[in-house]
Formats: structure tokens, sequence, C-alpha cells
């Protein structure tokens, strides 16, 4: 493994690859998560107003609005105006955009892929708003890319908490280990998106590890992994981007663009 600046030691490498996630506490200071807070208001603000002019549609109920090559979704309330998630996201603000390629984010990606290149899968907002943030449930990322990307064993997510997280506002989890048995059924409950949450009798929710972080932390997780969360039910916000990567020289997830980081 090539030594690199904010690279993954190897007892960080073996973590990551064993338990399928890896937390690095503190890694922003509080100025830099005080003006990537601001990036991430400004990129609500301009998705929610182009979403005015994009393509609605309804799954389970659920609002999501496709403008271009992005989708916004909505709280789950009806005639609800809070958004949920945006992605892509890093093409809203300049701020989040240098946030894709900070080398404290890339770098341990490298070291997870094992080369040099890497390009941007996708990334998105997820934002859990007080008291009324909804949760995920139970699901991989693979079966969502699994049509869409020939290389779907190597799509690592990192994780970046603008916000302190805690189960009072609904924190990411994960099963531990959950990613070494690949791409699990999902349910058959009947629902439009059922089949992207993990069947229940694949896991036990014994094995979940809050993912309890202060903000300016990451977590880097595997795209196999189980995750999800709770509701915020707190008097705080939850706010957090979550990054994806691959190799180089392959397209970005939703616009087709190649988008290297060199």
């Amino acid at each position: 493994m090539v030594t690199r600046q904010y690279g993954l030691t190897a007892e960080e490498l073996s973590f990551y690859r064993t338990h399928g996630y890896l937390i690095r506490e503190d890694v922003f200071s509080m100025d830099e998560i005080a003006a990537l807070r601001d990036s991430v208001e400004a990129a609500v603000a301009c998705a929610h107003r182009q979403a005015a002019d994009g393509r609605t549609y309804f799954l389970d109920g659920k609002r999501f609005v496709d403008v271009g090559p992005m989708t916004v979704q909505y709280e789950h309330e009806a005639g609800s105006e809070t958004v949920r998630v945006i992605e892509p996201v890093q093409h809203l603000d300049p701020g989040i955009n240098a946030l894709v390629r900070d080398p404290r984010v890339v770098n341990p990606i490298r070291d997870i892929l094992g080369q040099e290149e890497i390009a941007v899968w996708t990334n998105k907002l997820n934002l859990k708003r007080a008291g009324e943030g909804s949760g995920f449930s139970w699901h991989q990322d693979s079966p969502y890319w699994v049509h869409d990307s020939g290389h779907v064993d190597l799509l690592p997510n990192v994780y970046v908490a603008f916000d302190d997280a805690n189960l009072a506002n609904g924190c990411l989890q994960v099963i531990d280990r959950s990613h070494v048995d690949g791409c699990l059924p999902g349910t058959s409950n009947g629902t439009q998106l059922g089949g992207f949450f993990t069947d229940p009798g694949c896991f036990s929710e014994a094995d979940a590890v809050p993912l309890e972080v202060k903000a300016g932390s990451m977590a880097f997780f595997d795209a196999h992994i189980i995750h999800g969360s709770e509701p915020n039910r707190s008097d705080r916000p939850r706010r957090a981007i979550v990054m994806t990567y691959q190799p180089g020289g392959h397209p970005m997830l939703k616009t087709g663009e190649i988008s290297n980081i060199g």
C-alpha cells in the first residue's frame, strides 16, 4: 500500500475489510463545518427552486422530483416541502464540489480501492430536519446500483457528518460484517420500493452498530453493508453527505459524465 497523506493505516484498512465500515473522528474543523453547512443550505435552496420545474412522481406515496439527472426527495408527509435527499449534489455548490475532491476524503478511498486514479460514482445529501426527518429502512446500496455498474464491489462510500449524530437524531447505523455475502435478497411485500430493502431474514439487528459521531467526523462503508437509520426525534438537525467513488475512467451514475480525481 502506498503511504500518502491522510491515507489509511494497515490497521484501519484491516478493520474496514473485516467489518465493512470505519470511522475517523474530528477530520474537519468547526470552521470548515460551519462553511460546509452554509454550502448545504445553499444547495438545498437551489434544488428546491429547480424542483418547481422538475418532473414529479410518487413511489409508495413518497414524492420524488427529477431535475435533469438530479433527483430531489421530499419528506413523506403529504404536501411536505421539506427536502430529504438530493442526488447528485456536487454541482449545486462549489464548497460541496471541493469536499468531493478533498484529499482527506479521497486518499483513504484510493487505499480501499488500491488504485491511484479514482472517479466519482454519485453523492447525495441526507437531511434530517429537527423533529421531522424520516428514517431509512435497512438496505444495501449495491442492489440499487448493480444494474448500472459492472463493478458494484468497488463502490465505497464516505459519510461526512455536518452535525453531531446520535441515536436521538437518527444517526447512521450499520450491520457489522454484513458486507461479506454481496447483494442480498430484498423484501417481497408488494410495494414499489420493497425489493430495495434487505430481507430481514438475512441479518440480525443485534449486530447493528450506531455510528454516533461528532460533526466533522467521517465514516467509510462498503456498498454491500446493510445500513439504515431511525427518524430524527430530537430538536437538533442531522445533516450529512454520502459520497461514493469508483475506479477511474468510469461514468457517474446519473449524469453519465466521467469525473476523475487525478
